[in-house]
């Protein structure tokens, strides 16, 4: 199948006027100009790379860590028809045999790939390994310091689709779990109060990556620069931005682009209510409460989100930050962080066909998965 007319997103080079051709699930040439003499025409509408969510709890009513097959594809479903042709859905801070229960779900969807629904690219273990003060939403009777063994079987188990481990630095065994853990996947800082000294060890330990930027950890102190100072420091250091508008005030999303030059990952961190109206859900055993697009629990603290990462992408853009740059953290450096940017995030010859057709505001008019029209 041959497309033409278009202005498409390349990787080093931004937006360019080309054509190009899929076969087989995959692109097999890009055509710089018009591109080819026949095929769809694009008229001059945008093609960006499928976006990829690393860090989302569920949708539609559904959560990944219900351990439920079908809400799994319910969640994949709407994900691709949102623009989000891979994920690496999160779990949450629960008991390892509930933890294995869902990953055995995502093994199975990765394995039988069902028609529509976004692609599964790894897991995100966002929990149990995390600081009881900054733990957030998540569930405090599960919490656990680092266990080597434990995480080891889990990984096993999911047939090693645990591709993000999260931990707190200040944890007991935090940095001999990094070293560990950094052999088999990327480790991430998260919902921690680490000090600056906790944090630069496990990030000299081999962790890459910090979970949700500025949430569940110590803001930036000019004496204490903290768990955000060790990591914007480091240039094989990602970090997570949630961009839904209520997480991080837009001048910080701005900070952020910033402090953290070219590696962004931009992420939804959705709940099962999104997608879904006002009213109580639940997330890690606890009640949550959706109203006016913010989700929170009893006491008040934010939850997570309720907006799509095709959603964020445009919130960053909206806030000041360049098409470019925002279009880049929600494929192409997700996918980096998922040890996959040799298959999917970006429109290159060899790569998945994922890609999604728009206009110059970045709004959705056609989302292609693995080279077939999903919506």
């Amino acid at each position: 199948m041959q497309f033409k007319n278009a202005n498409v997103f390349l990787e080093n080079r931004g937006f360019v006027q080309a054509g190009f051709s899929v076969e087989n699930g995959v692109f097999t040439e890009i055509i710089p100009g018009a591109g080819p003499a026949d095929g769809i025409d694009l008229q001059g509408q945008y093609v960006i790379p499928g976006l990829i969510d690393i860090h989302t709890h569920g949708n539609s009513g559904a959560d990944f860590s219900d351990g439920d097959y079908e809400g799994l594809k319910t969640m994949a479903q709407y994900l691709a028809q949102n623009g989000v042709t891979g994920f690496a859905p999160a779990s949450m801070t629960l008991p390892y045999d509930v933890l294995e229960t869902a990953y055995l779900t995502a093994k199975r969807l990765r394995d039988e790939q069902p028609e529509g629904c976004a692609t599964l690219l790894g897991i995100n273990m966002e929990g149990p390994f995390f600081s009881e003060k900054k733990k957030g939403a998540q569930n405090g009777a599960y919490l656990r310091n680092p266990d080597w063994e434990a995480f080891k079987h889990l990984y096993e188990v999911s047939d090693g689709l645990i591709r993000i481990a999260d931990l707190a630095p200040e944890l007991p065994g935090a940095v001999e779990f990094t070293r560990k853990a950094a052999e088999l996947c990327t480790v991430s800082v998260a919902h921690t109060d680490a000090s600056y000294e906790e944090a630069a060890a496990v990030y000299t330990a081999g962790a890459t990556h910090l979970t949700h930027l500025y949430n569940a950890m110590p803001a930036i102190h000019h004496r204490k620069p903290g768990v955000i100072g060790a990591a914007s420091e480091r240039e094989n250091v990602y970090a997570e931005l949630i961009c839904d508008g209520q997480h991080v005030h837009p001048s910080a999303v701005r900070m952020a682009f910033r402090l953290f030059p070219g590696r962004i990952c931009l992420i939804s961190d959705a709940l099962r209510c999104c997608g879904m109206p006002d009213g109580q859900y639940t997330l890690g055993g606890q009640d949550v409460f959706l109203k006016d697009g913010i989700a929170r629990l009893e006491d008040g603290t934010i939850a997570g989100s309720a907006a799509t990462l095709y959603q964020c992408m445009q919130n960053a853009v909206r806030f000041g930050i360049r098409k470019e740059e925002a279009i880049l953290s929600a494929t192409l450096n997700p996918a980096r962080q998922l040890g996959c940017a040799d298959r999917v995030g970006s429109i290159a010859i060899g790569k998945q066909a994922d890609f999604v057709i728009c206009d110059t505001e970045l709004n959705r008019k056609a989302v292609w998965l693995r080279g077939e029209k999903c919506s």
